[in-house]
This record gives C-alpha cells, sequence and structure tokens, in this order.
C-alpha cells in the first residue's frame, strides 16, 4: 500500500483531522500530509552557491534512483576481464557495446546498444570498516555517510529517528517540486537485509514529513489506488467544504491562526486537498495508460514494470524516483536476489541479467526519445560489487565453488541525463577488477554528484537531531562526468 506516516489530531468537534480529510482507504489528507507537504516553507535558503554556473551544476529537475540492492556482480556484467584466468573471468564471454572499445556481458546485448546514452563508471569504490555488508553499505551509499554501529556480521540496528536522512528526503526537502505532485517515492519494497528493514532509506533527523511515499506493491499487478482516489461516498464538493470546515475551526482560535500564519498551514493543507483532486498522481500511477508495446518493452517483471512506472512519476514531476531491485539483499539468487554467494553464474545468466537488460535498456531509450535525459539524472548502482576471485570468502560469507562474495573495492555504475557523457567510460579497474585504476569514485562522491546536478551545493550544513552541524554528504561531486 501507499504509506505516509504521521500523527492524528483532533478538532474540538471530536473528529480528527484525518477524519475530516480522510479519502480512499488510507490517510492522505490527515495532518501527517501537510506536514509531509512542508517541505516548501521549511526549505533551507542556501542563497546564491558559489557553485553556480560550473559545469553540470543546476542541470538537473528530477532523479531516478535504479538501486539494485544485493551487489551485482561488476565483473560478470559491467566489467568483464576476458583476459583473467578463468577463475576471475567466470563463464561468460563479452560483447561489443556503442562505447568503442568497452565491453560488458554477453548477456546484456540490450545494454550494449544503448550504452551510448549514458556513461559506464568502472571505478567505484569504498574501502569498508571492518565487516561491511548490505546493510551498512546501503546506509552508506544512501545517506553519505558510514553507519554509527556495525555488528560483527556487518549489519545495523533498525531505523532510528536519529539516523542520517536518505538523499531522497533532504532533495524533497531542498527541491520541493511544483505542483499537486509527489516529492519522493520509494518502490516497489523497502531496503531489507534479514530483519533489518528501512536501514538508510528514510528521513531520519529531518523528520517523517520527508519520509518517501512508498508504494510497496509489485507494479506488474494491478496497482491498488485507493489512497489517492476519493470514497464513493465523499464526492469532490463534500471534500471542499469539510477543508472549509476546517480553516474555519481553525481560525477561529486566535492562537492557532498564529501559528497558521507563521507554519503556512492553511497552504500544506490547500497542497494535500490539490493533489487529490486534481487527480495527476493517480495518474502518474496509472500504467493502464501506457500501451502494450510499450509494457512489454520494459518487460512484464516487477523491475521492468517499476521503472515504466518511475517513468511516468518522473514525467508528472517527481522530483526523486528511488526503484529498488525487488529482492531483499540475501534472498534466494535462484528467485530474486543479486547476493549470489551461493550460484553466481546460473542466476545471472537465466534471471538477473535477461531482467536488468531489458529493462534498463527499455528505460534508457524510453527516456531519450521522450526528452526527459535532458533534465533527469538516472542512477543505476549497487552498495557493492562481487569478489573477482570466484569460490572465496572477503566478506565472512562462505562462498560456493561458482559463488562471488561481497567486493566493496571495485565496482560499476551507469549514470545518464544533465549533460553528462553519453556514451563514454568513466574510469578503469586493473587487469582482475579488484580495485579501480584510475578515478576512483567513492559512493559518496557519486551521492554528492546527484546533488550537485540538481543544484545542491553538497557542502551545505545540516543540523542533526541534536543540532549539531555536519555536511550535507561527505563527498565530491564528479564534474569529470560532464566532459
Amino acid at each position: 500500500m501507499l504509506t505516509i506516516p504521521g500523527r492524528i489530531g483532533r478538532t474540538c468537534e471530536g473528529l480528527s483531522r484525518r477524519d475530516l480529510m480522510r479519502v480512499g482507504g488510507a490517510s492522505l489528507l490527515g495532518l501527517n500530509l501537510p506536514q509531509f507537504l512542508q517541505w516548501k516553507a521549511q526549505a533551507a535558503e542556501t542563497g546564491v552557491s558559489a557553485l553556480k554556473g560550473a559545469k553540470g551544476f543546476d542541470t538537473a529537475k528530477s532523479v531516478l534512483m535504479v538501486f539494485l540492492q544485493g551487489g551485482p556482480s561488476h565483473v560478470d556484467i559491467w566489467d568483464p576481464k576476458p583476459d583473467a584466468p578463468l577463475n576471475i573471468r567466470g563463464e561468460f564471454k563479452s560483447i561489443k557495446t556503442k562505447i568503442p572499445g568497452t565491453h560488458i556481458s554477453e548477456h546484456m546485448p540490450m545494454m550494449a546498444d544503448q550504452l551510448d546514452k549514458c556513461t559506464l563508471i568502472r571505478s567505484m569504490s569504498y574501502t569498508p570498516n571492518g565487516l561491511f555488508n548490505h546493510t551498512a553499505a546501503i546506509y552508506q551509499m544512501l545517506t553519505g555517510y558510514p553507519p554509527d554501529k556495525v555488528s560483527p556480521s556487518g549489519q545495523l540496528e533498525p531505523p532510528s529517528p536519529a539516523d542520517f536522512p536518505t538523499a531522497g528526503s533532504h532533495i524533497a526537502k531542498r527541491k520541493p517540486p511544483v505542483g499537486p505532485v509527489l516529492p519522493f517515492v520509494e518502490l516497489p519494497r523497502p531496503l531489507q537485509e534479514s530483519g533489518v528493514i528501512g536501514k538508510g532509506g528514510a528521513a531520519g533527523f529531518l523528520g517523517k514529513a520527508y519520509d518517501p511515499y512508498r508504494l510497496y506493491q509489485d507494479p506488474n499487478k494491478p496497482i491498488q489506488l485507493d489512497d489517492l482516489t476519493l470514497r464513493k461516498e465523499i464526492q469532490p464538493q463534500r471534500l471542499k467544504d469539510r477543508f472549509e470546515l476546517l480553516k474555519g475551526i481553525n481560525g477561529s482560535m486566535p492562537d492557532l491562526e498564529k501559528a497558521l500564519n507563521e507554519y503556512a498551514i492553511d497552504e500544506y493543507y490547500g497542497k494535500a486537498y490539490d493533489l487529490v483532486l486534481s487527480g495527476k498522481a493517480r495518474d502518474a500511477f496509472d500504467l493502464e495508460k501506457e500501451s502494450e508495446k510499450t509494457r512489454d518493452r520494459y518487460g512484464r517483471t516487477t523491475f521492468g514494470q517499476g521503472l515504466l512506472l518511475s517513468r511516468r512519476l518522473i514525467e508528472s514531476g517527481t522530483r526523486f524516483v528511488q526503484m529498488n531491485w525487488p529482492a531483499v539483499a540475501n534472498g534466494n539468487a535462484e528467485v530474486d536476489s543479486w547476493d549470489t554467494h551461493a550460484a553466481n553464474f546460473g542466476p545471472l545468466k537465466n534471471l538477473h541479467c535477461p531482467v536488468l537488460d531489458r529493462s534498463l535498456s527499455a528505460l534508457l531509450e524510453d527516456m531519450s526519445q521522450r526528452g526527459l535525459l535532458k533534465e533527469t539524472l538516472v542512477v543505476a548502482v549497487g552498495e557493492f560489487g562481487r569478489s573477482p576471485r570466484i569460490g572465496v570468502s572477503t566478506s565472512g560469507n562462505s562462498n560456493a565453488p561458482d559463488g562471488r562474495d561481497h567486493w566493496p573495492y571495485c565496482y560499476s555504475a551507469i549514470v545518464a541525463g544533465c549533460g553528462i557523457g553519453a556514451g563514454q567510460q568513466y574510469g578503469e579497474s586493473d587487469q582482475t577488477a579488484s580495485s579501480p585504476k584510475d578515478k576512483p569514485v567513492h559512493p559518496n562522491d557519486l551521492l554528492a554528484t546527484v546533488y550537485y546536478a540538481l543544484g545542491i551545493d553538497p557542502d551545505t550544513t545540516i543540523y542533526n537531531h541534536l543540532n549539531q552541524p555536519r555536511e550535507l554528504v561527505k563527498g565530491k561531486p564528479v564534474t569529470g562526468l560532464w566532459a
């Protein structure tokens, strides 16, 4: 379902504001959504950035983050090493791409034909602090900060209000969208490793008002849009009457009226009201408006239809969309997970690569044809890669003879849009894909690049839950991507 957490307030008539503004089967017009919509009035005024006019700065209006949680094998997908020993190069052959001199896996033929629309980064790299498993790596990738507490297994504590905010939450606050659209949407499931769910995927100390709008449904099945639809018994005029009633109640209370003027709460309720009645957000989730041909091109999978839905959300004006690979980080690789300890080559050949190849290539092709890449930054990345050597343990995990373990020291990412060089490779790994040969890119640098493209200075000072000053992200933008 679509979930926006929040508190319940009561009016003097005994009804909750959520009751007054309830639509569909879930709360969309309760006190929580006006809080959720406060990003505009509360967005920090940073003045004219010294970066204004710099190459690549403020070129993006929106971001589509394709998060391949689980750790895809860079050696077997994006960075093959055909001349390396068999226990490194693995079972797959490589094929040419539209980037001269750059080859990728034979199981990615459609992406080979679409690489002229993006940049392939082959030098993602970081050195973990101790055993660094999925949750800790995800937290760093999406917040720009290392986790405070890591257990011996590399897992973290559950999400906390003291956590650093995920990137989409910062962006929802600092770059609010225009019009009645959702600022930050996450789909189709939360980030998860074992029992730790949602770590690195919430607003943390920014407050729940900036949490993502969560669509935890399978886009390859009919999507329930009740949250964005008026119940049959509530007509538009009736909702207008309730909205006016609420304004009247608030206006009759001098102290509250003062607060309303100060925080523009009427404006937030107005936006919440517009969000439902305009139908714009609801229409963005309606994949039935797409042709069968387009849906087939993306692939009739959770991931494929999720990317198509992500494109529709970007078109509607959503500022940040995060499409998670629809699997838990340490799930069954034979079914859905990139975490290929027990078996690497079979799942990649039969499931992962075919799905990723079709869907990601369709997204780049579609967004290019629609002109969306001009002002949308697309990033496809996982929390790390896989060990170059097959069958060895690098993170304390056991691995089958054809399995690959976690490897944060070198891996790959795809970036496209907003003037980033199309049809180029950035950085290179060594002869075994073990470490960058040149141009290393830390995950924090990639995140800083996202902020930079949106016109947000990565060095901006933020304040945590203890009112302590912190950098927005401990990284520097990779301006060389705008070649």
